[in-house]
């Protein structure tokens, strides 16, 4: 038991000094205790609602440590919207006691998960997707293994992991608009290499800050998302967020 509070309290101090020099703000959507922990970022409340760890997608760790922190703890679930998803799920950030560092950014500090860009606040998104950096550049969690993240030279290691949310980082060889999608090539084989797809409907999240998508070519980027593909593995980017501009030394992250 001390060992497990001991752990808690390091996730939390790390997170909230590195996470939240911009405060979080979304309004709150209630409390509860967690009766049980339904998978890698599902919990399920004593009221019998089910929760929806937002802004992360998990590792191979993150059930372990989420069971760590949250089992038959009180929470507070903060969300832009409390409408549950076609499983029934509550999607929000989630907040032991009255701590101010949600248990999204704990994880993500902690390297027990990866940030998955689809919090739409400005000030949550950058907090989420700091904790992950300092995890990053510290190697810690999954960030320790080198194939965490993934070389877009490498197309191959990339197909492999089709189905499954990964991040890549590599230089835009070219970047082509067919129809009503950009395509971001980092292959000179378009058809094998890795490429980036970004729709006309996510050109305007683009365009508000200060992008554009031409600007990219020959720039180094970190994307994130749901690798898909048969040939050639792609990236269809949805959100600002799955993206972030690489520069000498330290990644300049686009925002939402």
């Amino acid at each position: 038991m001390t060992r497990l509070f001991h752990l808690i309290a390091a996730l939390l101090l790390t997170a909230s000094h590195t996470a939240f020099a911009a405060p979080c703000q979304v309004e709150s959507q209630g409390e509860g205790r967690v009766a049980a922990i339904v998978d890698a970022r599902s919990v399920r409340l004593d009221d019998g609602r089910e929760v929806r760890l937002a802004g992360i997608e998990p590792t191979a760790t993150t059930k372990h440590a989420l069971t760590s922190l949250l089992a038959g703890r009180d929470v507070t679930l903060r969300s832009a919207d409390d409408t549950p998803d076609r499983y029934g799920r509550q999607g929000a950030l989630v907040f032991i006691g009255e701590s101010d560092t949600s248990v999204q950014a704990a994880l993500l500090a902690q390297g027990e998960a990866i940030a998955s860009a689809e919090i739409a606040d400005r000030d949550c998104a950058a907090a989420l997707l700091a904790s992950e950096a300092q995890a990053r550049r510290q190697k810690m969690g999954n960030w320790a293994d080198p194939s965490a993240i993934k070389n877009a030279e490498s197309p191959d290691d990339i197909l492999a992991g089709i189905g499954r949310f990964m991040v890549v980082e590599g230089k835009v060889l070219s970047v082509r608009q067919a129809g009503a999608m950009t395509y971001l090539n980092f292959g000179r084989n378009w058809t094998r290499g890795f490429a980036v797809i970004i729709s006309k409907r996510t050109l305007p999240a683009f365009e508000s800050a200060g992008i554009a998508l031409k600007s990219l070519e020959n720039r180094r980027i970190r994307v994130r998302g749901w690798v898909e593909g048969s040939t050639g593995p792609r990236i269809d980017v949805r959100l600002l967020g799955q993206v972030e501009l690489l520069g000498a030394n330290e990644p300049t992250g686009v925002r939402p």
